[in-house]
């Protein structure tokens, strides 16, 4: 005769439909047993359910009656027997967060390679996303966070994908700061560029406002004679760049989305206080804080008011930010794409290079390279499927993804 086990591991799988898992708890009712775990996946319509059971004297006529509802529900079964609880993570637990456009199998191979090759485990995978990116989240447990994100690190340059990984703790779910830089960031494009195409000199100040981003010039020095170049340009000018302002695709959806969950968001450019003050207004963000253009007589002087805001007073601003929210710099998510970012970056708990020069994704905590700035919420654990029905809840349509 078998020995008694002490517990049963029932998975179930199949055709998802309503009742089956009220159904298989239904049974279990009957033979007084207790729950020890559960989980539950969708995948594609298919279901699977897993449920850890104490044995019951009698666990063989539990087996079978389990065997009979799969059958009723179409549905395939196993009961193992004698499997243990899920042992307590162990310690050094981390989200991987994956994203490619698109991603391939080839992809989470290398990423899976890798967490095994430092004696981790993948505890479970959830989908974030799959349209316009897909997004997989991994929660990994067995491996220092900074070393994980060393080594995967590689595999995204490799793989020309995106990787994000940080600590599994409280932080991802509670209300926190975002901190955002502007040109290229918020918005498509430099606002000085534009400003410069009003005096003549947009490919001039193009130039130099690459070699700033990328760290060749100090960031100071070629602003003022960035902005020297826009003297006697007509105030007016700034209205009709405002209304060429294109926001990067999902910023809106970002702001709105994290605004219901009680998130704070600044605004820190380097760029010009006329600008970032009605952006900031528009999207219903709480700090701004940029330099200032000088106006006399209706006209551009050429001249910054006060001290610039430079990589420095960046770092400043998001710290002056976090302090008037009332929250820890580990609670602060900065994002930034140029080198006069680097220091706010390095200030935040989270620094994230979103489409960013080569000096700033090698710094940066993570690094984000697909064009859509609300991927930043599936480094948060907040999925695609939620955002659009929040969306839904308030008459907001979203376009649906291809079939």
């Amino acid at each position: 005769m078998d020995d008694a086990p002490k517990t049963l591991l029932i998975t179930l799988s199949g055709k998802d439909r309503p009742g089956v898992t009220s159904a298989v708890f239904s049974t279990l009712t009957g033979a007084g047993v207790e729950v020890l775990d559960v989980e539950q996946i969708v995948l594609r319509r298919r279901l699977v359910l897993g449920v850890l059971v104490t044995a019951p004297r009698d666990w063989k006529r539990l087996r079978a009656a389990v065997e009979e509802t799969a059958a009723a529900l179409d549905m395939t079964v196993d009961v193992d027997r004698g499997v243990g609880d899920n042992k307590t993570r162990a310690e050094g637990r981390s989200h991987v967060t994956v994203i490619g456009s698109p991603l391939k199998a080839v992809h989470m191979a290398a990423v899976a390679g890798r967490i095994a090759d430092c004696g981790a485990n993948i505890d479970r995978i959830e989908r974030m996303a799959r349209y316009p990116v897909t997004a997989i989240d991994l929660h990994v447990s067995g491996a220092d966070t900074d070393k994980l994100r060393t080594l995967l690190a590689g595999e995204a340059a490799t793989h020309s994908i995106d990787i994000a990984v940080q600590p599994a703790n409280l932080l991802r779910r509670g209300m926190r700061l975002i901190v955002l830089d502007v040109d290229s960031t918020l918005i498509q494009g430099e606002v000085i560029e534009l400003l410069a195409a009003h005096a003549g000199q947009q490919d001039a100040v193009a130039r130099a406002t690459e070699a700033a981003m990328a760290g060749e010039l100090d960031f100071e020095q070629s602003l003022r004679d960035r902005v020297a170049r826009l003297a006697g340009v007509p105030a007016s000018a700034i209205d009709e760049v405002y209304d060429e302002l294109v926001l990067s695709p999902g910023a809106r959806t970002m702001v709105r989305t994290l605004r219901r969950l009680g998130y704070r968001f600044g605004l820190v450019s380097g760029g010009f206080s006329q600008i970032t003050d009605r952006l900031a207004d528009d999207l219903g963000i709480h700090y701004s804080r940029a330099n200032e253009l000088e106006v006399v007589d209706g006209r551009l002087t050429g001249r910054i008011v006060g001290d610039v805001i430079d990589r420095a007073g960046k770092a400043q601003a998001l710290r002056e930010f976090a302090e008037a929210v009332g929250v820890p710099l580990e609670a602060v998510i900065a994002i930034g794409d140029g080198a006069n970012d680097l220091d706010m970056l390095n200030a935040a708990g989270l620094g994230i290079a979103f489409n960013a020069k080569a000096v700033v994704q090698e710094a940066a905590d993570t690094t984000v390279n697909v064009p859509y700035l609300d991927t930043i919420m599936y480094l948060l654990g907040i999925s695609r499927e939620e955002i659009e029905a929040a969306d839904a809840e308030a008459g907001i349509v979203t376009p649906s993804p291809p079939v």
